[in-house]
């Protein structure tokens, strides 16, 4: 693989550029030796590359050596695994995806949802017994690619990350959702968040790069902020919901991380971050994240109603939205998701960048080849 740096200088901090097709090329082939089937392999190039492309790089290949591999050498992730279809009543469904790569996995049963919804209106597809799926709007903006509206909530298994506001002990995940539709062309609405101010790998990014994170991400035991990232590993930090305090809005992030356990765990049988063990003290202060619940759902607005121009309604609608003038001096008004394909578009010409640390590890796993250069662009 062909690699850039921005000047001669190919360390310090200057990120390296990296080919986007090398790049995905390189994480198939090595999901591939670790045992995943080629599409699938691929499938999860892509989720991967997708957090890098769209500029969530703690949702990316960040996580590939923090993450991904050791799920796969722990056996905590089987390579091979096949899910299986536990209920299926047409409209919705049921999976147990058997501990498979959550970066392909979600993918699949989102592909199912659409299918579902293509013959229904609607089609939810609710997954047990998976692991970590990457970025969520990798996997809802399928519906929208298909022309339909995606929805797509996780929670982190018996993971316990944030506590409850005015509560000791962690109990919930980030627990992501994800909203998104067909809007102006090449520009879908995407809308991919945590239900905490930040999500870990954002915490974590900031702890590699020694930089603090924004005061209002985490908090201490008495709910001091903290801006110091490597606290949260440590264990002397939480990360704060949306909302920050309970005064400005914690209960409305805490409500929808709630709503995220009710809709991706009890829907499907997964396990749930609140469990009496968190209570009882289990000896993992974060817990794990085993057992992850996948809420996925695909809306299709022409099937509900046909003949109706639900194409032109959210052209109207988004177009409007970005036809609002700025305030003085402002950026142009935009939706969420409309920067993020700008980005994607650029890095697919111009490169992935790749922090040199970031690089010097993936060329570790032998990702880059020994004839990767450095030259500057």
């Amino acid at each position: 693989m062909t690699a850039h740096t921005a000047s001669p200088a190919a360390t310090g901090h200057i990120p390296v550029l990296v080919d986007h097709a090398e790049l995905h090329a390189a994480l198939t082939g090595l999901l591939r030796g670790h045992g995943i089937p080629d599409h699938r392999a691929r499938l999860a190039a892509d989720a991967l590359c997708h957090g890098d492309l769209t500029g969530l790089d703690s949702h990316g290949v960040f996580n590939l050596t923090r993450l991904y591999l050791p799920l796969l050498r722990s056996g905590r992730c089987d390579p091979r695994a096949e899910p299986r279809t536990l209920t299926d009543l047409g409209a919705c469904a049921v999976v147990d995806a058997r501990r498979a790569l959550g970066l392909w996995a979600a993918a699949e049963a989102m592909d199912d949802a659409v299918a579902r919804a293509r013959r229904h209106g609607i089609g939810l597809v609710s997954v047990r017994g998976a692991t970590h799926f990457g970025c969520a709007g990798f996997h809802a903006v399928r519906a929208a690619h298909a022309g339909m509206i995606g929805v797509v909530a996780s929670n982190c298994g018996g993971q316990r990350i944030a506590r409850p506001p005015g509560g000791a002990l962690a109990m919930l995940g980030t627990n992501p959702l994800s909203v998104a539709a067909p809007a102006l062309d090449g520009h879908p609405f995407l809308l991919d968040m945590s239900t905490t101010v930040a999500p870990t790998g954002r915490v974590r990014v900031a702890a590699r790069r020694g930089t603090p994170v924004p005061a209002g991400w985490l908090e201490d035991a008495t709910g001091t902020p903290v801006t110091d990232p490597s606290a949260f590993d440590r264990g002397e930090a939480f990360l704060r919901w949306l909302g920050g305090t309970p005064d400005t809005g914690a209960y409305k992030g805490y409500g929808l991380g709630i709503a995220v356990e009710l809709l991706a765990a009890v829907v499907s049988g997964a396990a749930v971050g609140p469990d009496p063990a968190a209570l009882e003290g289990d000896g993992r202060p974060h817990g794990r994240d085993d057992d992850i619940g996948f809420f996925l759902l695909a809306l299709a607005p022409d099937v509900l109603r046909p003949g109706a121009d639900v194409a032109g309604t959210t052209r109207s609608l988004f177009g409007a939205l970005t036809d609002c003038p700025p305030v003085p001096g402002g950026q142009p008004v935009r939706y969420p998701g409309w920067w993020e394909a700008e980005l994607a578009a650029e890095r697919r010409r111009d490169g992935v960048p790749l922090p040199p640390h970031l690089y010097e590890e993936l060329a570790g796993l032998g990702l880059f080849g020994r004839s990767g250069s450095r030259s500057p662009r």
